[in-house]
């Protein structure tokens, strides 16, 4: 019986976790990985927090060794964009030739998205998704003693910030709304945020927007806000959010509505074609609707994930979205939904002018999420308290004399 083929398009930790868990689930196909980065696929958050900030290597980066794939049989094609993709004839077109394909999966991932007023191509200026974009970045403010402006107050932007100025640079942090994160944390916690920062001393702006970068000879020389005032730059890191990568599904005709469209167990809207990770906006069974994530755990745990689907599994995804970062001396976990957490109170157990806190979103008497900051080994009770969806007493939440796992648990 001849083997088949299946073919994963990207070079992220959703594609290394798919092949990982295929192999481990006993599929025994032909296995080919395309990406264009010219490395073996790799995870993200190192380039914005270890990596960048000098204290990991580049190799901190890579989930599985090179010696993994040979020894597993996984022909990593690296340096190879895919062009098109046809679900009829089960064939992708690369700049290296067509490949043929029995079952393919989509880990193509996002893109940052750029500035799009004047002076968004000149020198200093950059984006962060890629290794060669921390590598170049971190060479950059490692000098030290630059003024750098940070475009956007989101997690990115904020880690970004930080490593500047663990390099003893002069930061400038812009962002449209009242506080840094106020989409994620809202105004309260995203208030703490830009505290801890200008502890650190670096100038953080809200409610300012930026009509343009200035540049002198082709490098960049300031940032202009909306009403004139120009910033002096030597450097401009932009962070305002990602767009998913879906040139290649729509090129399939595949359906497409901020992200890959795809059921619970990742299946897309064509035979044999699968989506994971930042690009899928997957059906959540728990919400009742589609839920697209671009942090690192979905990438991690959507990838194993597809790759037991792939090897034949039935399942429905239902991981609560996870995210962590670091920060100067600030450590945080948050696991939720987003969406309701916006609906929802806020009840903080510890000490948040300290910032050593959990802080849990309740609505209608349930954890809908939860943020641990300088406190540990308390995500897996968050998670519970998500997922059991039991009724909860606020003061007792708030209460740090009674342990968590008491909380919601049956009598």
């Amino acid at each position: 019986m001849s083997r088949e083929r299946v073919v994963v398009v990207g070079g992220g930790l959703t594609a290394a976790r798919a092949v990982e868990s295929m192999r481990e689930h006993g599929v025994d196909d032909e296995i080919v990985v395309v990406t264009e980065e010219r490395r073996r696929p790799y995870e993200r958050p190192p380039l914005s927090k270890g990596y960048l900030a000098g204290e990991e290597p580049s190799r901190a980066v890579y989930p599985l060794d090179a010696a993994w794939y040979r020894d597993h049989d996984v022909d990593v094609r690296v340096g190879v964009r895919a062009t098109a993709l046809d679900p009829g004839s089960r064939t992708l077109a690369t700049d290296a030739g067509e490949l043929a394909w029995d079952r393919l999966l989509l880990a193509t991932g996002a893109s940052p998205r750029r500035f799009e007023g004047p002076g968004a191509g000149l020198r200093g200026v950059h984006a962060l998704r890629s290794l060669p974009d921390a590598t170049r970045l971190r060479t950059a403010l490692r000098a030290g003693d630059r003024r750098v402006v940070v475009i956007g107050s989101s997690w990115i932007g904020l880690e970004t910030a930080a490593a500047a100025r663990g390099y003893g640079n002069a930061v400038t942090v812009l962002g449209r709304a009242e506080a840094p994160l106020v989409g994620a944390v809202g105004r309260e916690l995203g208030g703490m945020f830009a505290d801890l920062h200008c502890d650190h001393g670096v100038d953080v702006r809200t409610g300012v927007a930026v009509s343009a970068i200035e540049g002198e000879r082709g490098r960049v020389r300031g940032v202009v806000l909306s009403t004139g005032e120009e910033l002096p730059a030597d450097l401009v890191i932009v962070g305002i959010g990602a767009q998913p990568n879906v040139e290649l599904a729509a090129s399939a005709r595949l359906t497409v509505d901020d992200g890959i469209v795809t059921d619970a167990a990742f299946r897309t809207s064509a035979d044999g074609i699968h989506a994971a990770g930042d690009v899928a906006n997957v059906f959540n069974p728990s919400l009742g609707h589609r839920l697209r994530v671009e942090h690192w755990a979905n990438a991690d745990a959507s990838g194993r994930a597809v790759g037991r689907v792939l090897a034949g599994e039935e399942l429905e995804y239902d991981e609560i979205p996870y995210f962590y970062t670091d920060q100067y001396d600030l450590g945080m976990e948050y696991s939720g939904y987003g969406e309701l957490a916006d609906r929802a109170g806020l009840v903080v157990r510890g000490d948040l002018a300290a910032r050593e806190f959990v802080a849990f979103w309740v609505l209608e008497d349930r954890v809908v999420a939860g943020m641990n900051v300088n406190v540990w080994d308390v995500n897996d009770e968050v998670q519970r308290l998500i997922r059991s969806g039991a009724t909860v007493d606020p003061a007792r939440l708030a209460d740090a004399d009674v342990p968590l796992s008491e909380i919601g648990a049956a009598a």
